[in-house]
Order: structure tokens, then sequence, then C-alpha cells
């Protein structure tokens, strides 16, 4: 007769359970023990949040060997908590090093299996000034050059076309209010991204964009340099100097 949205708020209810949820939303797996580590929980009680999360059909559990790694249970899920984090307020800045962290997260980031954050959103910015993707409502349509430049960078545009979830979706980014690319192409594009080096885990959901994803981001994409940083040590480079004042 309705949603039941208790249901759901239950579970993200926990401060525990939503700081597992939130460190899935990188897309990787992880162990519970790491899941324990992040929300400050001993490992029996971390198996029980776990449980009520997987039980709820929020997580998904793959055992591998003796350990047990966790996952998002699927895209609709990240995707409903990428909308739910709109609405959400910021978590309090309680440190100088929280302040970085949360710099560095709005500056890149994977939204579940997709990239995210200022990065994301010039991304698609850039994409779309060359004609390359055209935005259609909540969706975005690939031009032949579009399909063309991508698949010469590496991108499996093929393979993204073939599966059956949703091809290029406009995905509403939650800290710059305007879309990424999400949906089997956003998937593509970031698997390349970070197969290929162009950006690198820093920690959890957070990247870096290397040098080498530099000469590709800005040189074949069009991404402005402002947006990818003013450069770096050990091929990464650092964020905009506007988000480090």
């Amino acid at each position: 007769m309705g949603t039941d949205f208790a249901a759901v708020a239950g579970l993200l209810g926990h401060p525990a359970r939503a700081a597992m949820v939130d460190a899935l939303m990188s897309g990787e797996p992880v162990t519970a023990g790491e899941l324990a580590h992040i929300a400050g929980v001993g490992p029996s009680t971390a198996s029980e949040h776990l449980a009520r999360l997987v039980d709820g059909g929020l997580v998904a559990v793959e055992v591998r060997g003796r350990q047990r790694h966790h996952r998002l249970a699927g895209a609709d899920v990240a995707e409903a908590l990428e909308a739910l984090a709109r609405i959400c307020p910021p978590t309090p800045v309680r440190s100088l090093r929280h302040a970085s962290e949360r710099d560095a997260l709005g500056h890149a980031r994977t939204c579940y299996d997709h990239l995210a954050g200022a990065v994301g959103v010039g991304l698609a910015d850039a994409l779309v000034e060359r004609d390359w993707i055209v935005p259609t409502g909540e969706s975005f349509a690939l031009s032949p050059a579009g399909e063309a430049g991508l698949a010469a960078a590496g991108v499996d545009v093929a393979g993204a076309r073939s599966g059956r979830r949703a091809f290029a979706r406009a995905c509403l980014d939650w800290t710059e209010r305007r879309p990424h690319v999400a949906g089997a192409l956003g998937a593509a594009i970031a698997r390349t991204a970070l197969g290929s080096g162009w950006v690198r885990r820093r920690t959890g959901r957070t990247l870096d964009v290397t040098d080498a994803g530099y000469e590709v981001l800005h040189g074949v994409f069009g991404v402005p340099e402002a947006v990818l940083g003013c450069g770096g040590t050990d091929e990464v480079r650092h964020l905009p100097r506007a988000a480090r004042a």
C-alpha cells in the first residue's frame, strides 16, 4: 500500500551502519574487519550491523576463502544513496585533517563505479562541450565522434552497450550539484581511468589525478587544468589552489 521508508531509514540511522555504507560507495569490496575499523566498532558488533544491512538488501557479501567481503547490493542501491546524499547535511568538520579529506572527496572520487566530484563533473562538461555526449534529460546520448574518441582512449564502449544497465545516465553530483556520467558508460570510463592509471585511489572513495591522467583528461577530453589540479609530485597532481586555500 506504499513505500516503507522507515525500513531503510532504520538501517541507515545507526552511525556505524551509515559509516559502513558510505565506505562501500567506493565500489570496492571491503572485508568485515576493515568495515569494523572504519565504523569504530568491534568485530562482533560489526558482524551484527552487516547482517542487518545484508538482510535489508543494501549490502551483498562474497566469501573469498576465509574472508567475507562486502559491497553494495547493486547500482540501484548506489544511485539511491547518492540521491539521498544530496538532501543530507554535511558531517561537521572537527579537525584540519577532516577538512582536507572533505576537500579531497569533493575534488575527485568514485560514486560506486563511476567518476564523481569536480573531476567527474568536469569530464562530463568537457565531453558535452566537444559534442561527444549530448544531454537528453536524465541521460546522455553518445555521438559518433564521442564513441570513436572514447574507444580510442581505451574505453570499452561496445561492452557498455551490451549490458542491460542504463547506458549513460546523468547522475546529479551531491557535492557539485551538477551531473556526471553514470550508468554503463560511466562505469566503463572509470574502469579505464583506474586501470590505465589516470587516477589512483587515495583512500576509500577518494581519488588522485595522476600526471598521466592529466595528459588524457585535459589533452584528449578537454577537462580544464583548473579542475584537474595544479601539478604535484610522484606523478600525482594536487588539488586546485582554490580548494586548498
